[in-house]
């Protein structure tokens, strides 16, 4: 059997192209007639297949890496305009959400009233309060909010509390008292 059906027996049982198949030329390779004797071939390493070339991800990775950071991003690596990027719905649905949790919360919390939250919530959807703070200014002006210093000072989560008693247990913790040569205790 010539080399050309040792490479076509050969492709075929690697399951790969023809191309891909390398021979390494020596006797056994010229007096193989069946396939077994291909299949010997291959298993003695004188018959293998070539890894295929692929596009490496690695340049991707690392600038999506970069990207993840914040680097990359600046005018001359954008596409797109301002609104295409990220769209006015996008912004708006993302400030009114935040406006109506605001909400929401104070009337949980019992710092303004059912009848202020009714009130309020359409005009959130009118667009009248830019931010969080536009609309806790105009709530304190206007003698709407309860307790507004509860409020900015929110209650720390007992994981934070515990770490923070933690730490200073751990600073209180004595040095031993290191003693000078010559002197007696």
């Amino acid at each position: 059997m010539g080399v050309n059906s040792v490479r076509k027996i050969a492709a075929e049982m690697l399951k790969c192209g023809e191309s891909r198949i390398r021979i390494e030329m020596s006797k056994e390779t010229e007096e193989a007639l069946t396939r077994e004797d291909v299949k010997s071939l291959i298993r003695s390493g004188l018959v293998w297949k070539v890894q295929k070339k692929g596009t490496s991800k690695f340049r991707t990775k690392f600038a999506y890496r970069q990207k993840k950071k914040g680097r990359r991003t600046r005018m001359g690596s954008r596409h797109g305009t301002y609104n295409a990027r990220s769209p006015r719905k996008r912004r708006w649905i993302k400030s009114v959400r935040a406006l109506r949790r605001l909400l929401r919360e104070l009337k949980d919390n019992g710092q303004i009233e059912h009848k202020t939250y009714t009130e309020f919530y359409p005009r959130i959807k009118g667009g009248e309060f830019r931010n969080k703070k536009h609309l806790l200014f105009y709530l304190d002006d206007h003698d709407l909010l309860k307790q507004r210093k509860e409020l900015e000072k929110k209650p720390k989560s007992e994981k934070k509390e515990r770490k923070k008693t933690k730490v200073k247990e751990s600073r209180k913790v004595e040095k031993p008292s290191v003693q000078k040569s010559g002197e007696k205790k």
